[in-house]
Order: C-alpha cells, then structure tokens, then sequence
C-alpha cells in the first residue's frame, strides 16, 4: 500500500517504521524542521509543510496514495488531512485524544473511516502488564499482524453464516464477535452473521482488504 501519515511524532514515528518495514509506500508530511530531518535520516520520504495545507497534501500525490493517517497531536490539522484523503478515493485514519466530548467525537468520525486513540492503547497494555499479562507479547504479534474490527453491512454476503465458519483467507483469524450495542465476546459455534455485527480479526496485513471485501460484499467473483 502507499500511505501518506500526516505527523512524525511518536506515534507516527512508529507506524512508519512498522509500514516501511512490512514494504509499504510511506510519505510523511511534517512542519517540524527537527522532525523532518529525523525522517529522512531514517530514509522516510518527507514533504516538509502544513499538514492541514491541500497545496502541501496536493505534493504528497495523494491521486496514488491508498490511505491517509492524521496522526499529529492536533485534531483539526488531522481531519483536515483526512478530508483530503477522502477527495482522493483514500482510506482515512484520524488521531484524535479520548478526552474529547461524544458530540465532538461525532464531529470528526462522520469524516473518516477510522479513529485512533494511542491513549487508550497504552492504558489497556498497563492493564494488561498489570494484572499479569504479558503485553510484549501481544504488541509483539499486533506489530506483525493487523487487528481490525468490520462492521457487517446490511447487504453483505455474509449475514446468515456462522461466524466461526465465514470463508475467510487462511491468514485471517477471527477472535471476538459482537451484536450492534453489545460487548464483544467470543463467537459461539451457532452464533449467525446479523447486519450491524462487528468482527474483530487477526490477519497478516496482505490480505486485509481481501477480508475487507468478503465482509462487505466487494470482492470479486
């Protein structure tokens, strides 16, 4: 994939680092002299300028980018990087802070495909090491594989199967299983595919949008 991250902070640091290593297209847009240069010695390419900036987002070539990531410490800067990408036909990843109000939350999900919170990741790994788990070894695996939650569309071709029986590529994996407004649980061997359900999954980043297509009814024939 081609990915365009808005922000070379710590938690853009690291999806580059992760993305380039995987063998993804990374271009970082930075406004941050230091910054900037930290990414080109890490051999990143880099358009140094405003994120929130179309002309500066225009140099990124967004017309052959897959995916944007807003993920500065600033909301406004990464939903305007987002609006951009969805212009272009991109998948859209904005960084936002769990502090914020549910009807500012609605402001900028309404805009985007997905919404981060690296605040809640981290207090849920020192939950994790806390009660005694060893959570090297969950970001270990979730650094080479991707976790995604999909949400069953009304026209899917899977509503009706089991859960536990979707036909799914072999490097897909799914673990939770919930109802619109229900916490995710583990899928029972009965439990049916209803629209509005949300699969968690597993799956080795080459075949997540293969997945992706399946649940929504894209793939081809």
């Amino acid at each position: 994939m081609n990915c365009v991250l808005v922000g070379y902070g710590r938690v853009g640091i690291r999806t580059a680092q992760i993305l380039d290593t995987e063998g993804h297209e990374v271009t970082v847009v930075e406004n941050d002299p230091e910054k900037v240069e930290r990414a080109r010695e890490a051999g990143i390419d880099v358009i140094e300028g405003d994120g929130a900036s179309e002309a500066v987002l225009e140099s990124a070539d967004l017309e052959t980018a897959d995916a944007v990531g807003g993920l500065t410490g600033d909301p406004e800067v990464n939903f305007e990087a987002c609006r951009a990408g969805n212009d272009h036909g991109c998948r859209t990843v904005l960084r936002i802070s769990d502090e914020f109000t549910e009807d500012v939350y609605r402001k900028y999900s309404e805009g985007v495909d997905e919404i981060i919170y690296p605040e809640q990741l981290g207090a849920a790994g020192a939950k994790t090491a806390l009660l005694g788990g060893d959570f090297s070894v969950l970001a270990d695996i979730t650094e080479r594989l991707s976790a995604i939650v999909l949400v069953v569309p009304e026209d899917s071709p899977v509503v009706g199967e089991r859960v536990v029986a979707l036909d799914i590529p072999d490097d897909a994996h799914i673990y939770a299983h919930g109802r619109a407004d229900e916490p995710m649980t583990i899928p029972l061997p009965r439990t049916e595919v209803e629209t509005g359900d949300r699969l968690a999954m597993m799956a080795e980043p080459d075949v997540v949008s293969a997945v992706r297509d399946r649940i929504h009814g894209t793939a081809d024939d």
